[in-house]
């Protein structure tokens, strides 16, 4: 037996906890992580905002790959600290859980809760300066991976009424996967940062792109509201309500459109909570008890509605501000308060009920909308026990086009969902049995942005996805019963093809979006071209075309039209053998941005769409 004493136990010191397990503190370190590092420093920042003390925050990504943030806020101080006998700035920056936040005299509210953000910054960054105006003086102080390379230093004077904080960061490479910062992926967070603090402006600029843009929002929820809804058809106009009490703020504002999806963010001291918690679960509590009660009381129902039916077509966003929110996990992605569902729970039916009282029309508008999707949740059901019953007499209860893999273990396994027979029959005879299923649909499934969810459920290719896969959908969506390690899109290479890709993620989105969320959606990516010269190459795009005949020289080019076009040992080398295949994760950077994407896309507004195709068509590969 191996000896185990004290001599195993290693304590690590300082930041080092950090740099052994990053994602701990950011997630993950692939490009999400990466911009955790932007939003940690950028939240100190908005924290001085919710305090009344900055009023300006400006964000520089440069060229040399290093980013800038800058503030108007108090300034870190920088005198000495009494326990540790070292600089204020230098124990924030190398201490985790060291800040102002913890007893709430500096900050009543803060986001930046646990202390560690701009430490777990610092000891993920290969160098990090930072400059603080107080006091007259400019104090600068240069670190490397958690450590001070420098003392702190005045290097300049400043008028006394002058405060702020500067940061300088180089995101490490023996960390991350990637150290490019991309602008866009920063635009939709700043924009709510904007929203939920009105008046504060975020001034972002891309020294690479050669982009600025200024976020500044003085209408607040409702600006908020309108600016999600915009591609959507709107029933009314924006319920706004805002309650203080005990140092604790709620401010909700509803508005449902003609749609079907509904979409409910939440928000604590500024922080997107994107898997909900207590806030969101009180609000839904409410606006299911309210709805109920004013649709009976005015004969619109009998039976009684369900959460499901009232939520269908909304969209509502619940901002709270609390002294001390408990967040599971450091990414902050779920308030735990236990206290906090009972309030909003309280605030929302008083002001929603009062709201209704004073705005019949609205209210029964509302009601009317709730009562269709009640009606079209019966008739759902009864397509779903129909397909039950249809399963129930096939062996597996699995679709017949499926050919299935012959391992069970989920955590190996793939399933390729193809377009079309022809392709479908190539991928069949180009898989590996063991671990590899292939579904095929087709032609082009139906479109559920601009569908009834009774319809979509009733689309034969639409069930057999939902079957094969296994995790059923919407509140009946349970991971456990994933049925695959990997769900891949794998479509031609052309217009069309484009379109059933983008026909499925909207599925995915709008149906299971707890697959992109586990990081279980991939599209696959076939070349375009097959050039021979003495052996083949294979090739992605047309510049990678360009840069290759310029190689070789004389070649011959063959452009692949589909995926039949292939032979099965040829779609095994380029698409489907994990050790050679190219293929993009899917994932979800923000579902605002996200939900707008796909009804600018999917939706009925054409003028919307062609507005947004012709923005972003330069950027044609859209990760969501």
């Amino acid at each position: 037996m191996e000896e185990y004493t004290g001599k195993q136990i290693k304590v690590l010191d300082g930041l080092e906890g950090v740099r052994k397990r990053p994602a701990m503190y950011i997630g993950n370190t692939g490009k999400e992580g990466l911009h955790h590092l932007i939003y940690e420093v950028v939240d100190n920042s908005i924290d001085e905002a919710l305090a009344g003390y900055c009023k300006e925050i400006k964000v520089i990504l440069h060229k040399d790959g290093s980013v800038e943030i800058e503030d108007n806020g108090r300034g870190i101080p920088v005198d000495i600290h009494q326990q540790f006998k070292a600089p204020t700035v230098e124990i924030v920056l190398t201490k985790l859980h060291a800040g102002g936040k913890f007893d709430n005299k500096a900050y009543t509210i803060s986001g930046g809760l646990h202390g560690v953000g701009v430490s777990v910054v610092n000891a993920l960054s290969k160098k990090f300066v930072i400059e603080i105006k107080r006091d007259g003086n400019v104090y600068k102080q240069e670190y490397s991976r958690g450590k001070a390379k420098t003392k702190l230093e005045i290097i300049g004077k400043c008028p006394k009424n002058e405060t702020g904080t500067k940061v300088i960061f180089f995101p490490d490479e023996q960390i991350f996967s990637t150290t490019k910062f991309d602008s866009k992926i920063l635009d939709t967070r700043f924009s709510e940062l904007a929203f939920l603090n009105p008046g504060l402006k975020i001034s972002l600029k891309d020294e690479i792109k050669k982009i600025k843009k200024d976020f500044i929002h003085n209408g607040g929820l409702i600006d908020f509201i309108k600016w999600i809804n915009e591609a959507k058809e709107i029933l009314h106009k924006p319920i706004y309500f805002k309650k203080d009490a005990d140092h604790t703020v709620i401010e909700v504002v509803i508005q449902y459109n003609s749609g079907y999806r509904e979409n409910i963010f939440g928000f604590v001291n500024t922080i997107n909570t994107i898997e909900g918690g207590t806030h969101v679960s009180g609000f839904k509590t409410a606006l299911t008890r309210v709805i109920n009660d004013y649709a009976k009381k005015n004969n619109i129902i009998k039976e009684s509605l369900t959460g499901e039916d009232v939520r269908e077509g909304l969209t509502a966003i619940i901002n709270i501000k609390i002294p001390n929110p408990q967040f599971e996990g450091q990414t902050k992605t779920k308030l735990g308060n236990s206290e906090v569902k009972g309030f909003v729970d309280s605030i929302t039916t008083s002001c929603l009920s009062e709201f209704f009282e004073e705005n019949p029309t609205i209210a029964k508008k509302i009601a009317m909308k709730v009562a269709e999707a009640a009606k079209a949740r019966i008739a759902a059901k009864k397509a779903k026990d129909i397909v039950r019953r249809k399963n129930a007499f096939s062996f597996s209860g699995l679709p017949g086009k499926l050919a299935d893999c012959s391992n069970k273990r989920k955590e190996s396994t793939e399933l390729y969902i193809v377009e079309g027979e022809s392709a479908g029959g190539s991928a069949k005879l180009a898989r590996d049995k063991e671990f590899q299923a292939i579904l095929p649909v087709q032609g082009k499934i139906i479109n559920v942005e601009k569908t009834s969810p009774v319809k979509a459920l009733s689309s034969e290719e639409i069930i057999n996805i939902i079957t094969t896969i296994g995790t059923g959908t919407g509140d009946q969506f349970d991971i456990k019963k994933l049925r695959y390690r990997k769900i891949i899109i794998m479509t031609d290479a052309d217009v069309d093809g484009e379109h059933i890709k983008t026909l499925l993620l909207t599925f995915f989105f709008r149906f299971m979006p707890g697959l992109i969320e586990n990081g279980h959606v991939y599209v696959a990516l076939p070349p375009l071209y097959r050039v021979r010269k003495k052996k083949d190459y294979y090739v992605y795009s047309d510049e990678e075309l360009k840069k290759l005949t310029e190689k070789l020289g004389t070649a011959i080019v063959t452009r692949f039209k589909g995926l039949g076009e292939m032979s099965p040992e040829q779609l095994w080398q380029t698409t489907m053998n994990p050790s050679t295949r190219k293929m993009n994760k899917v994932f979800i950077e923000d579902a605002i941005e996200a939900d707008r994407v796909f009804t600018m896309l999917m939706g009925s507004d054409v003028a919307a769409r062609k507005a947004f195709i012709s923005e972003n068509a330069k950027e044609a590969n859209l990760d969501i």
